[in-house]
């Protein structure tokens, strides 16, 4: 079959492009009537891979309960992937001093990760009884084991080493870890742009070892102190707080999600990955997303 290539990916020919002149006249020799008739694949599924997707529910009892949780968990995991994706993208941009392009892709983050928050309310069913029917086939399968979900809080800038230790036998995934780890998180990139935008900020901060978790400093808070005491319609620094805000309390929206899922779900068993389940989760909140553009507003 005949391919094509956009934006680096192949496509089959079944989804070539259509220009708005061929596809009004298409739609005028159908009389307005969709197209029923194809060569090969339906275009749709050659683009989404639909059906691709809906083979890889793969349940491991016959609980009808057991398909929602794992469909909700591999939704959550496309989310935590498209999340990542944007915030790659808003990385690139503020790495270039493009503030505000970074905003879209900041925009568009948060309000994925508030579907992702929305899928835990179709799980909010299960009661202890529910998720014991199944539970013990999960072996030690554990959404702390979820590489991408670690990817997203590595780059959120909540980084332990440690924790990709359970990927060492799946080398790429391993490896793609080991690399985020050792590169900038996106608030590392944030601080550095105040620095190159004139505020004050230490040699020891844009310096220091990115594998390790950024500590708040008052120099940091103090320039968005200063960032948001100009309310004026320029101000693309005081826009791109208020974005990484957004992100910032979706996330912790998420992990409270999580602590409450568990809670309804386990009460305070130990975790099906040998953590200590609830206690493990709650201790983890305390770890704060761009810890100064919080402590800053109570100087403001």
């Amino acid at each position: 079959m005949k391919q094509t290539e956009l934006r680096g990916h192949t496509l089959t020919a079944a989804v070539r492009p259509v220009t708005p002149t061929q596809r009004e006249a298409r739609a005028a020799q159908t009389g307005g009537e969709p197209t029923l008739e194809f060569d090969d694949r339906v275009p749709y599924d050659v683009y989404t891979h639909a059906s691709t997707l809906h083979q890889l529910q793969q349940p491991l009892s016959d609980d009808p309960g057991e398909m929602s949780f794992l469909m909700v968990s591999q939704i959550m995991e496309l989310y935590f992937g498209l999340t990542r994706y944007e915030l790659l993208e808003a990385q690139r941009l503020i790495r270039a001093d493009r503030v505000w392009d970074a905003l879209a892709p900041l925009r568009r983050a948060g309000l994925h990760l508030e579907a992702l928050n929305a899928a835990w309310r179709g799980l909010r069913w299960m009661t202890p009884a529910d998720f014991n029917r199944f539970r013990d086939l999960l072996g030690e399968a554990s959404g702390f084991q979820s590489a991408m979900y670690r990817q997203l809080e590595f780059l959120l800038g909540l980084r332990d080493a440690a924790l990709i230790r359970p990927f060492r036998r799946q080398s790429d995934v391993y490896a793609e870890l080991r690399d985020t780890l050792a590169a900038p998180s996106l608030w590392d990139d944030v601080v550095a742009l105040l620095a190159r935008q004139g505020f004050d900020i230490p040699a020891d901060v844009l310096e220091r070892d990115v594998s390790e978790e950024h500590e708040a400093h008052p120099r940091i808070e103090a320039a968005w102190v200063r960032i948001y005491a100009d309310s004026g319609p320029e101000n693309h620094l005081r826009m791109l707080g208020d974005a990484l805000t957004e992100v910032a309390e979706q996330f912790g929206d998420w992990r409270w999600e999580h602590v409450k899922a568990v809670q309804r779900t386990m009460g305070a068993k130990v975790g099906s990955g040998g953590s200590a389940g609830l206690a493990w989760l709650q201790r983890s909140m305390a770890r704060v997303v761009f810890p100064e553009l919080w402590s800053a507003r109570t100087s403001m």
